[in-house]
C-alpha cells in the first residue's frame, strides 16, 4: 500500500483569513433525488461476514451487500510472516501497515508471491485511534464499491488488536511520489491530472450517495495509486455521515490533518460536505506546484503553501513561477491556469461559495482534454485570441434552455454525469 497513515491533529491553530478570489460564474448541477431505499450500516455477524442491505446506487459506483471476511489473528500472522519488519509498508497514527499474501479465492494465508498481495493495517496499542476508526472503516468501505475507492477485503478484532485487510495498491501513495527526493521519476502533467480526476470521482461518489459521506481527511497521503497510476481513496477512519433533516452541517470534534482541514471546521467544529472541497483544492495545489502544504524547510513566508501561493494563482505570469519545475514546462498553460482558478474556488473561506465535487470533476475532465500545442510564432491575432479566450475559468459558464452550458467561446459543452 505504501501509505504512512499520518496521525490526525486534534487541536489545530487558527487559520489566516484570505482575501476573496476573483468572482467567476459557476454552473450549478442539480443534486440527484434521494433514493427511497434505506441503507444499513455494515455490522459483523457470527459467520464472519458483514450484514447489510442492497440499495439503489449511482452509475459508476455502488453500495453492495457486504461480504467481508473475518480473519483470525493467526491467519494474518501467517499471511505477513508474523508481521516481520521487512513486510512493513507504512506507519502512522492508527498503527502499522504490513504486506501479506492470501489465496485469491478463499483469502486463506499463502506463501510470499503466491495468490494475491494484501495490505494489513494493524492497530498500535498506544494509538489514540482505535475501535471508533476501525468501525468507521468497516462501516463505509465495507459497503461502498467504486473504482476510485480502495477495496476492503476483511477485518479482525482479537486480543484487543484491530486489523483491516485491503487490496494492495502497487504504487503506494500520491504523497510518496509527489514529494520524493531528487532523482526520482517525476509525475508527468497528464499523470497528475488523471490522478486528480480519479480522486475527484471518488469524492464526488461519496458526496452524492446515501446521506452524503464527508471524507474529512482528504490529503495526498490518503490517495493511493495502482499500477497504472489510477487514484484510490483510502483511510476512512475519520469519515462521517453528512447533515440530515435540512441541516447545513454536522458539529463534531476537530480532527484531521493541519493544512488540509477547512478553516470553518478548524474554527468552529462545523463540518460541511464542502469542507472536503477545501482539502481537494489543497491537493490540487500540491499537484500543480510539487510542494507540500506545510514545509518548514522552505524560506520564510513560504512555509504554508496556501498562504504563499494563493495571491499568485490569478496572475498568469506568477503562475508559471509556481509550477513544479520538475515538469520543465511540459504542460498546457491554458489548462494550468484553469486549474488555478478551480483551486481558488475550492479555497474560498465560505464553504457555501465553493463548487461541488460534481462541478469540479466536470471541469477537470474538460481540462484533461486540453493538450500541449506545437510551438509556433505568436502572431498579433494569436495574441488577441489568447487574451480574450485562453484563460477563462472552466467554471465560467452559463446554462441554455436545452440543459447544456455555454463554454468559454460560446460553444455548447455537454455536462457529463457518468460518475
Amino acid at each position: 500500500m505504501g501509505n504512512c497513515w499520518p496521525k490526525p491533529v486534534d487541536v489545530l491553530p487558527p487559520t489566516s483569513k484570505f482575501s476573496s478570489p476573483p468572482s467567476v460564474i459557476k454552473k450549478h448541477i442539480s443534486t440527484p433525488p434521494a433514493s427511497n431505499t434505506t441503507n444499513v450500516a455494515a455490522q459483523p455477524n457470527d459467520d464472519g461476514g458483514v450484514m447489510g442491505k442492497l440499495v439503489e446506487v449511482p452509475a459508476s459506483g455502488k453500495i453492495i451487500t457486504p461480504n467481508l471476511k473475518m480473519f483470525t489473528l493467526a491467519e494474518l500472522k501467517s499471511a505477513t510472516r508474523n508481521f516481520r519488519p521487512e513486510t512493513v509498508l507504512g506507519e502512522g497514527g492508527f498503527g502499522t501497515v504490513f504486506k501479506g499474501w492470501v489465496d485469491d479465492k478463499t483469502f486463506a494465508p499463502s506463501k510470499v508471491g503466491v495468490g494475491m498481495p494484501v495490505a494489513v493495517k494493524k492497530s498500535n496499542p498506544d494509538s489514540e485511534q482505535g475501535l471508533k476508526e476501525w468501525q468507521a472503516e468497516v462501516k463505509f468501505l465495507g459497503k461502498f464499491s467504486h473504482p476510485n475507492l480502495v477495496k476492503l477485503i476483511g477485518y479482525c478484532w482479537e486480543e484487543k488488536t484491530f486489523l483491516l485487510v485491503y487490496e494492495h495498491v502497487q504504487k503506494g501513495s500520491l504523497e510518496s511520489h509527489l514529494f520524493r527526493k531528487e532523482g526520482a521519476e517525476t509525475l508527468s502533467w497528464d499523470t497528475r491530472l488523471n490522478i486528480a480526476v480519479g480522486a475527484a470521482k471518488g469524492l464526488a461518489f461519496l458526496h452524492t450517495t446515501e446521506k452524503q459521506v464527508i471524507y474529512r481527511d482528504f490529503k495526498a497521503a490518503n490517495i493511493l495509486l495502482d499500477a497504472d497510476y489510477n487514484a484510490k481513496l483510502s483511510d476512512f477512519g475519520l469519515a462521517k455521515m453528512g447533515p440530515v433533516n435540512g441541516d447545513s452541517h454536522v458539529t463534531t470534534r476537530v480532527v484531521g490533518t493541519y493544512g488540509y482541514a477547512a478553516p470553518e471546521y478548524m474554527a468552529t467544529g462545523h463540518l460541511y460536505v464542502r469542507s472536503d472541497v477545501y482539502g481537494f483544492g489543497v491537493v490540487l495545489l500540491e499537484l500543480l506546484t510539487g510542494r507540500r502544504v506545510l514545509d518548514l524547510n522552505r524560506p520564510g513566508g513560504e512555509h504554508n503553501l496556501v498562504e504563499w501561493a494563493r495571491p499568485m494563482l490569478p496572475d498568469k505570469r506568477k503562475l508559471r513561477k509556481l509550477m513544479d519545475p520538475r515538469l520543465e514546462g511540459q504542460y498546457p498553460s491554458k489548462a494550468a491556469y484553469q486549474i488555478a482558478e478551480i483551486i481558488l474556488q475550492c479555497l474560498e473561506p465560505d464553504p457555501k461559495t465553493r463548487p461541488s465535487m460534481e462541478e469540479i470533476l466536470d471541469c477537470l475532465e474538460q481540462c484533461n482534454g486540453i493538450k500541449m500545442k506545437p510551438c509556433r510564432k505568436n502572431t498579433a491575432r494569436d495574441h488577441r485570441t489568447h487574451n480574450n479566450y485562453g484563460h477563462r475559468s472552466p467554471l465560467h459558464v452559463k446554462k441554455t434552455g436545452s440543459g447544456n452550458v455555454i463554454g468559454n467561446q460560446g460553444h455548447h459543452v455537454h455536462i457529463n454525469r457518468s460518475y
